[in-house]
């Protein structure tokens, strides 16, 4: 990478992706961020300059539709000249429950973007960077795209996706020096967490229970990994989900 590279952060404004683009501009990072509320982004941005960011923009964009896509990755190379670090972390968990219950506008709700709008990332940013011959690209999967979990079907089917294009994207860039890898969080302290279990103490305390290490997981602990995975300690390093998650899938 450069010495300031340039960050593309999808789904930034909240959670795991805020914490990501924090943790890039403190380290003099280029930062653009993108997500679906304007004036959050706005202050997102102004928070990242403040954090010490080279330069911070918010770029608004749905990763559902690939023209928004698109003009994110042309209006991040136009403004800045290149795109070193690439991280797709925008998703959604969608609805839960049994596998029996499940209906089409749950499935097109989760694929849509965990799948549809990675596919578009991926596509749009592995242009820019195999033209470049260089370039480092993070999906944000989960644990759900390593082991199954009942009640999250469709969810979990959408990570094991988003595992597969990790590694497909990963064979077709690296003779270029385009690494792509993935991030597999276990439970992590975040809204999405709450939504999942219903804000109900009683499912968060079983959750910790049954993690070795008996703990929740932080935004800051995924975002420190993902900058490890951007930067040059890691140039041998593609194709590879890695799991932060407490020891939860070494049982």
């Amino acid at each position: 990478m450069t010495a300031s590279p340039v960050v593309l952060v999808t789904g930034a404004l909240t959670g795991i992706g805020r914490a990501t683009a924090l943790a890039f501009a403190r380290e003099g990072a280029t930062v653009v961020v993108s997500g679906r509320r304007d004036t959050d982004g706005q202050a997102l941005a102004a928070e990242l300059q403040a954090e010490g960011a080279a330069a911070a923009t918010f770029i608004r964009a749905d990763v559902r539709h690939e023209a928004e896509v698109r003009s994110l990755v042309e209006q991040t190379v136009e403004r800045f000249g290149r795109l070193d670090v690439a991280v797709n972390n925008a998703g959604t968990e969608g609805a839960t429950g049994p596998l029996t219950e499940q209906a089409a506008e749950n499935y097109d709700a989760i694929f849509d973007t965990n799948v549809r709008g990675m596919l578009f990332a991926l596509k749009h940013q592995m242009r820019v960077m195999l033209a470049q011959r260089s370039g480092a690209i993070v999906n944000l999967s989960s644990v759900a795209g390593l082991i199954g979990f009942a009640g999250a079907s469709v969810y979990v089917a959408s990570k094991h996706a988003v595992e597969g294009l990790t590694k497909s994207a990963a064979l077709e860039g690296a003779a270029a020096g385009v690494r792509v890898n993935a991030v597999a969080p276990g439970p992590i302290q975040t809204d999405m967490l709450e939504r999942f279990v219903g804000r109900s103490e009683d499912a968060k305390a079983g959750m910790r229970a049954g993690n070795p290490a008996q703990r929740f997981g932080t935004v800051d602990e995924i975002a420190q990994t993902i900058v490890f995975l951007a930067s040059d300690k890691a140039k041998y390093l593609t194709g590879q989900s890695v799991a932060v998650d407490g020891g939860l899938t070494a049982q």
